[in-house]
């Protein structure tokens, strides 16, 4: 991309245009999470959200996701403290700890599919929450950059 506007202005001068753009489409945040009480440690299940869609890793319902979903992480510059629950490789994550976007980002490469290639995105590892009553630990939150 021509434009890297991430890289001159803040989160809170972007556009929605641009702060819609900033997402990579890896669904790490539509994945149903699990905090160690004690240490506060945060981890990843394979257990998706009933609104994604585990073919695109996109929202199915994104206009309305925070009204069919009580607990859909619905970013906003005004509450960072909930930047926390994304993976270290999400972009509005870095970009407000002022770390550069990943390599395989795809405003890097020009081409969607590259989170998917880098292996970060949850294309073909997670399950609807709809259609199970088990889930497995994925990775712990700190480590998924």
């Amino acid at each position: 991309m021509k434009d890297q506007y991430w890289k001159r202005k803040s989160l809170a001068e972007m556009n929605t245009a641009e702060w819609e753009a900033l997402c990579d489409g890896c669904a790490l945040c539509c994945m149903h999470k699990l905090e160690d009480e004690d240490t506060g440690q945060v981890f990843y299940t394979d257990v998706a959200c009933k609104l994604l869609n585990l073919e695109t890793c996109r929202c199915g319902d994104y206009a309305n996701r925070a009204r069919a979903v009580a607990s859909c992480l619905v970013l906003s510059v005004n509450r960072p403290e909930e930047f926390s629950w994304l993976p270290s490789s999400c972009a509005y994550r870095r970009l407000a700890n002022e770390q550069e976007l990943p390599a395989w980002h795809p405003l890097i490469t020009g081409r969607p599919e590259s989170v998917h290639e880098a292996g970060v995105s949850m294309l073909g590892k997670a399950v609807s929450e709809d259609d199970t009553d088990d889930f497995t630990v994925l990775r712990e939150l700190s480590d998924s950059a």
